[in-house]
C-alpha cells in the first residue's frame, strides 16, 4: 500500500471514477473496520509529513492538484490531502464472487463536510439516508458499481463499497468495535506495530487468488533455488503482516509471515536468509552500498511466524528512486 496511492484513491472515489470503502470516529478507526475483513492497511500521513522521504511520498498529492478537476474539486470541498489527512485506513472483505471484492477506505484529519458533499453533489453525486446516517452515492462509471462517501465530521470520512459504508454507518451508531474486539482479523493485530507510519495485516487464505500465484510462482522456470523454496513455503501461509517507520531520511522494515506448521517456518526461515545471502553477492559489485544494509537484515522466528527485519538508508531508497526513474522513458 504505497502512501500517495492511497491519497489518490480518495479523490478518483469521489469522482466516482473507483469503488472502495468506509468511515471512522476521532477515537481508534480499527474500531470501524469490520471484524470480518479480510486485510487492513493503516497509514499515518501525519508521521510521514514530517519525514525527510515526504517530498517523494506525496509527488502524487502534488500532482493531483496540478490537474484541472481535481483542482477545482478540491478548491470546491476546501481540501488539500497532503496537509489535511492524518490518518488512512484501508480494508477488504471477502468478495461474495459476485462482483469486485468490497472495500472500505476510512480517513481521519481536517475535513469541511457540507462543503465536501456539496462538491460532491456538484459531480452528480446523489444524497442518501440510512439508519446509521447521511451518505453520498457517487456517480457510477465504467461500468462499476457505484461508491459511496459518508462526511460524517470534521475529523471522519468513510469512503467505499455502498452496502459496507452502510454497514459500518449502522455499527458506529450502535457502538460495536470492529477489529479491535479481538475477533476475526482482529486476533493478529499484536504481530504488527501499530504505531508505525504504515502497516498491513492480510488473511492469505481469504485470497485465493494470491494462493494461486503462489503456486504459479513456485512452478516459473528461472527461479532460484531460495526464491523457489520462499514460494512454496508461503503457500502455506496463513497471514502476512507489513510494517515500515521513516528513520531519518531511511526506513525501518519488517514482515512476518504466520504458519502454525513448524516445518514450513523453519522452510521460511532458511530461505529468506539464503535469499539474503543470494542478493548481498548479486549486488556486491555495482551497489556496494546495498551488501551492507542487507547484512544488517536479521531473520528470526518465534512458535507462530517468521520475521524479517531491518533498515533501508536513504542513499539506497534515492538509488533505487532514481534507477526506477531512468527505466520509465525506456518501459512507455
Amino acid at each position: 500500500m504505497k502512501t500517495s496511492r492511497s491519497i489518490t484513491m480518495f479523490i478518483l472515489l469521489l469522482f466516482g471514477v473507483a469503488a472502495a470503502a468506509t468511515a471512522a470516529s476521532a477515537g481508534d478507526p480499527l474500531a470501524l473496520v469490520p471484524a470480518g475483513a479480510a486485510s487492513v492497511g493503516v497509514i499515518h500521513l501525519d508521521q510521514l509529513r514530517a519525514s525527510p522521504l515526504s517530498a517523494r511520498l506525496f509527488g502524487d498529492a502534488d500532482k493531483l492538484t496540478a490537474d484541472g478537476d481535481a483542482a477545482r474539486f478540491m478548491a470546491d470541498a476546501d481540501l488539500s490531502p497532503k496537509k489535511d489527512i492524518d490518518t488512512v485506513v484501508v480494508a477488504g472483505l471477502p468478495s461474495s464472487g459476485a462482483g469486485n471484492t468490497p472495500v472500505i477506505a476510512i480517513f481521519q484529519g481536517r475535513f469541511d463536510p457540507d462543503r465536501l458533499a456539496a462538491a460532491a453533489e456538484a459531480r452528480g453525486a446523489i444524497r442518501r439516508t440510512s439508519p446509521g446516517g447521511d451518505y453520498e452515492l457517487l456517480p457510477e462509471k465504467g461500468g462499476k458499481a457505484p461508491a459511496a462517501a459518508a462526511f460524517v465530521s470534521r475529523d471522519l470520512t468513510i469512503v467505499g463499497t455502498e452496502s459496507v459504508v452502510v454497514d459500518v454507518l449502522a455499527a458506529r451508531r450502535s457502538g460495536l468495535v470492529g477489529l479491535t474486539s479481538g475477533s476475526g482479523l482482529g486476533k493478529y493485530l499484536g504481530r504488527v506495530d501499530r504505531s508505525a507510519a504504515a502497516w498491513a495485516l492480510v488473511d492469505v487464505r481469504r485470497y485465493p487468488k494470491l494462493q494461486r500465484q503462489s503456486s504459479a510462482s513456485t512452478e516459473s522456470e528461472g527461479r532460484s533455488e531460495p526464491a523457489a523454496a520462499l514460494a512454496s513455503a508461503m503457500k502455506q501461509v496463513s497471514h502476512f503482516a507489513v510494517e515500515a517507520t521513516p528513520h531519518g531520511d531511511g526506513l525501518d522494515l519488517a514482515a512476518t509471515g504466520l504458519s502454525a506448521d513448524a516445518e514450513t517456518r523453519q522452510l521460511l526461515e532458511d530461505s529468506l536468509r539464503g535469499l539474503l545471502a543470494m542478493w548481498r553477492l548479486a549486488v556486491e559489485e555495482k551497489q556496494p552500498e546495498l551488501v551492507s544494509a542487507l547484512r544488517k537484515f536479521h531473520v528470526g522466528s518465534d512458535s507462530e511466524g517468521v520475521t524479517i527485519r531491518g533498515t533501508l538508508p536513504g542513499s539506497v531508497i534515492r538509488s533505487i528512486a532514481e534507477k526506477r526513474s531512468h527505466q520509465k522513458p525506456a518501459q512507455q
